[in-house]
């Protein structure tokens, strides 16, 4: 039996009917869009009537770049965004802290440009705001963060000993993946789960019907990406995975392991302005000396191969 929707007094967005106010959907399909009268002398036995009251009715969006694990913990978690000094950051992350004593702390979001101190926080301030608590604070643009020292002692690898790694300020580079990867073990699946359902619900209450997780071994992990791909929240998930292979083969098997539907996302060719890790020619006002932080040289991007080896599967993009 056919379920029968009809919509009225709305402003229904479509070439093909500009000055539609109503629509009627069946079973999930649009099947025909007109003026409230018509719709009601057409539907007027429709299984049910939605009045509009003025909404704009559009087709779902698709939202192209998404951490969604990293989003769902900022929402529910230590958002810095709104912070209006060093002084205020340390302040949130002390309150956020005596809550969250038992877990590792993800915060975003500060950044120092607005700050009047006009600097981030040191690892000594975090460790005296956080009290030995294992905390990561990522930069407003997400490439570089502030840890206390509880964090680096959680990695198998001595942090020190990368490029990247700082003493007593952010870490950029590959010190900041393997932070990140240390802070990303600590996430228990519930946890984990629970941020993705937080993000794919709020994507769907914004009218978003399909995110492009962009995954990748320095940005998330292969469980988070299995578990995001198997959430059943209204919204639907393409999975990719940001690493460069060589070889047709070396894609099938990075494809297989990993569930992604293509090779593509952030390889981090290079960095960010913010951070001072963006590759650049000559200096700016942020950057004293030019940073040459491309990891990805011309000579590279040009032998490494990025195939979508099987149907179905997406083309990788650099």
């Amino acid at each position: 039996m056919v379920n029968t929707t009809l919509l009225v007094g709305g402003r229904i967005c479509s070439p093909a009917e500009p000055d539609a106010t109503a629509m009627v959907v069946q079973d999930g399909v649009v099947v025909w869009l007109g003026a409230d009268e018509a719709g009601h002398a057409q539907y007027g036995a429709a299984d049910e009537v939605l009045h509009l009251a003025g909404s704009l009715v559009t087709p779902a969006f698709v939202d192209a770049h998404v951490h969604a694990t990293a989003t769902g913990l900022l929402m529910g978690g230590l958002d810095l965004t709104g912070t209006t000094s060093l002084t205020d950051c340390l302040d949130a992350v002390h309150r956020y802290v005596v809550t969250h004593p038992d877990t590792v702390v993800w915060g975003h979001g500060w950044d120092e440009t607005h700050w009047p101190e006009r600097r981030p926080p040191s690892r000594a301030e975090l460790d005296r705001a956080t009290g030995g608590v294992a905390v990561y604070l990522s930069r407003i643009d997400a490439h570089s963060a502030v840890v206390s020292s509880a964090l680096p002692s959680r990695t198998p690898e001595e942090v020190t000993e990368l490029v990247g790694s700082a003493v007593d300020g952010p870490l950029t580079r590959e010190a900041h993946h393997h932070v990140r990867r240390a802070a990303s073990a600590a996430i228990s699946p519930g946890q984990r789960r629970r941020a993705q359902g937080a993000f794919l619900c709020h994507a769907a209450a914004h009218g978003v019907a399909v995110v492009h997780e962009c995954a990748g071994p320095d940005v998330s992990g292969v469980d988070d990406l299995r578990d995001l791909l198997a959430a059943e929240a209204g919204v639907a998930v393409v999975g990719y995975w940001g690493q460069a292979v060589r070889t047709a083969e070396e894609a099938r098997e990075l494809l297989a392991a990993t569930g992604a539907h293509g090779l593509s996302g952030d390889l981090f060719c290079d960095g960010a302005l913010g951070s001072r890790t963006a590759a650049l020619h000559m200096p700016t006002r942020m950057h004293r000396t030019p940073a040459a932080h491309a990891t990805w040289t011309p000579r590279r991007s040009l032998r490494t191969s990025l195939p979508a080896p099987r149907p179905g599967s997406k083309p990788a993009s650099m």
